[in-house]
């Protein structure tokens, strides 16, 4: 045999030997450690099988309310506007030039109040001379009639014709009604003379002024807008089917119907509580609604003029109503429906009609529950009809949940098992 078998038969046997005995050496670890995983595979899939099983049992933590009976008003609501008591466009009554203006704009001001001058010089002039007219006028008058009083005593004696008594009579007649003529002549100058100072018709707020200082205005130029806005009114539509209850409930101003006016977000009043005044006398074709008006004191002026408003209008009071939070109702397919708390501390679903909202949190039921039962306002997302739960107050907060028997065991053989290994050794 050559040199080159010979070398090439030893490597092959060394191979051979070394494959056999890796195989017989590492075979049985091999085996141990795969049967030892997956041992320990079921067992975790057998623990968290465990642990599903209880998650799926326990209770599902709840809050829920009774349902009580209470007086329920019933309110109607709409859209509304302010609109104030009164709105002035102030105009000058005469032209002439603007000398001051005496108000601030959006300060209040009263009824009499002089909020702006124009130049009175023509006008005092004016005045002047329809006065010293009159005062002419009677001084003429005076001699007329002292004139034909002495002619009276003359014309019994002969001294004077009969004639001339005519003419002295007539004179005296015509100065008399030319003394009127200047009286009335100096009142409507006088008045004239007073149109210079422009003043507040009513009690108001005044608004951004139209002109300045210095500018010849005459009887179309705008000077400023008073609102008067305390008291102030809130005029709103209703349906048309609501007319009968509203009118019923009014009688016509004998009753007082209250009235709440809330912000845009139908959350804060905005006023002390109004009371209706005003029921309109015709149906709006078009939409099919009416118009009533409110009116209210308005002390803080947090009513304002043009602004929007939610409307409250009360018709009515409900004795004995049944009342359950708003969030206690859910919508489904077939209607209302709340999750009633059964003996069995169990819920079942329970269809109810609302009759109207009570408040800004709760509503009143007309049908579907009775006074005391236990309605869920809280977690009804996890819940379906049959559903386990633990009912809890407002604002308790749920107990820890009990561990199962698999976490139980497991933690037995994990923490328990290492502190008893310690203690043998």
């Amino acid at each position: 045999m050559s040199r080159f078998w010979k070398i090439a038969l030893i490597v092959i046997t060394v191979l051979v030997v070394g494959g056999v005995a890796f195989r017989l050496l590492h075979k049985p670890e091999a085996t141990g450690g795969y049967g030892h995983h997956r041992e320990a595979g079921q067992g975790g899939s057998a623990s968290a099988q465990s642990g599903n099983n209880s998650q799926d049992n326990a209770p599902v933590p709840v809050t829920v309310e009774p349902t009580v009976k209470q007086n329920v008003p019933v309110y109607l609501t709409a859209l509304g506007t302010v609109t104030a008591l009164n709105s002035v466009v102030v105009n000058p009554q005469i032209g002439g030039q603007l000398w001051t203006i005496n108000f601030k704009e959006g300060q209040a001001v009263k009824k009499g109040d002089v909020i702006a001058q124009i130049d009175p010089r023509t006008y005092q002039a004016a005045y002047d001379q329809a006065v010293a007219k009159q005062k002419q006028d009677e001084a003429s008058l005076d001699t007329a009639v002292s004139t034909l009083n002495r002619n009276q005593d003359l014309v019994a004696k002969g001294y004077v014709a009969a004639l001339n008594m005519d003419t002295y009579r007539n004179n005296v007649a015509q100065l008399k009604a030319t003394v009127v003529a200047d009286e009335a002549n100096a009142r409507s100058a006088k008045v004239q003379l007073d149109f210079t100072k422009i003043i507040s018709p009513i009690d108001g707020v005044a608004g951004i002024r139209n002109v300045d200082p210095g500018n010849v205005v005459t009887t179309t130029t705008s000077i400023v807008t008073l609102t008067q806005i305390q008291p102030v009114y809130v005029i709103f539509s209703l349906p048309e089917q609501n007319l009968e209850a509203v009118r019923d409930a009014f009688q016509n101003g004998a009753n007082k119907l209250e009235v709440i006016a809330l912000d845009r977000s139908d959350a804060h009043p905005l006023d002390t509580t109004g009371f209706l005044q005003v029921v309109d006398n015709q149906i709006d074709t078009a939409t099919g609604t009416f118009k009533l008006r409110a009116q209210f004191t308005n002390p803080d002026s947090k009513l304002w003029q043009g602004q929007f408003v939610n409307v409250r209008l009360r018709v009515r009071t409900v004795s004995g109503g049944l009342v359950v939070p708003s969030q206690a109702v859910q919508r489904g397919p077939d209607g209302d429906f709340v999750y009633k708390l059964q003996a069995d501390q169990t819920v079942a679903m329970q269809p109810v009609t609302v009759a109207g909202e009570v408040g800004d949190s709760h509503v009143m039921v007309s049908k579907g529950l009775d006074e005391g039962d236990q309605v869920v306002t809280e977690g009804q997302f996890r819940l379906k009809p049959g559903s386990k739960v633990q009912a809890l107050k407002p604002g308790e907060v749920p107990a820890a949940p009990a561990a199962s028997e698999a976490d139980k065991k497991k933690w037995k053989q994990q923490g328990g098992g290492r502190r008893g290994g310690g203690g043998g050794g």
